[in-house]
């Protein structure tokens, strides 16, 4: 089961007087990660290179930063990769030390400062979610909030036409037991216009 992070965490090591600045966060796609990295150069003026990785789905993405290609934004994100992380951002800030470290060097590097934050992070599994949309009277829409809260799902938009239509979001593991729930207790009068995987 693929895991996510709680919270940021920081690693640093000093290789050959670089100084390499660690982090690994939640992020959840590549405009927020690259909002990040953004900030990370503003934060560190003085840094040659901001290297990063992302495992987001279909986002995923590595950057180099300007060191040679390969030796950084590729490493780390096959650490990423390695402890089966999703929705996960790396990045390395890099103060040059005056001493090159070779392919090799950097490499291990770049790859030892997201393994080291790793070690202290707290993983959380993560939980796949769908989305549901349905339809209904406007006498069971407090009836459908009630389910919703009690189920600890989240509650989307909410437009109010003929009926009332609601959007949501659950674990894909509950969703077959809320249906089944729901259509009872409206007796079948409640219409599912679309779910997916999201």
């Amino acid at each position: 089961m693929p895991h996510s992070l709680a919270i940021p965490v920081h690693s640093e090591l000093i290789i050959k007087k670089s100084r390499f600045i660690g982090c690994v966060e939640p992020c959840p796609d590549r405009e927020t990660a690259l909002a990040r990295v953004y900030e990370l150069r503003e934060q560190h003026p003085g840094a040659v290179h901001v290297c990063w990785a992302l495992l987001a789905g279909g986002q995923s993405a590595a950057n180099d930063d300007g060191e040679p290609g390969g030796t950084a934004g590729r490493p780390m994100l096959e650490v990423l990769r390695h402890q089966d992380l999703e929705l996960v951002l790396a990045t390395v800030v890099r103060y040059w030390g005056g001493v090159k470290l070779g392919a090799g060097g950097l490499v291990r590097a770049y790859t030892d400062a997201v393994a080291q934050a790793l070690l202290k992070a707290d993983k959380i599994p993560l939980v796949r979610q769908a989305r549901l949309r349905c339809t209904l009277p406007y006498s069971m829409e407090g009836l459908l909030r009630r389910e919703i809260e009690s189920a600890g799902a989240q509650l989307g938009e909410v437009s109010h036409g003929a009926q009332v239509e609601l959007n949501l979001s659950l674990p894909e593991s509950a969703v077959a037991g809320f249906k089944a729930r729901l259509d009872d207790a409206t007796q079948g009068r409640i219409g599912w216009l679309s779910s997916d995987a999201g």
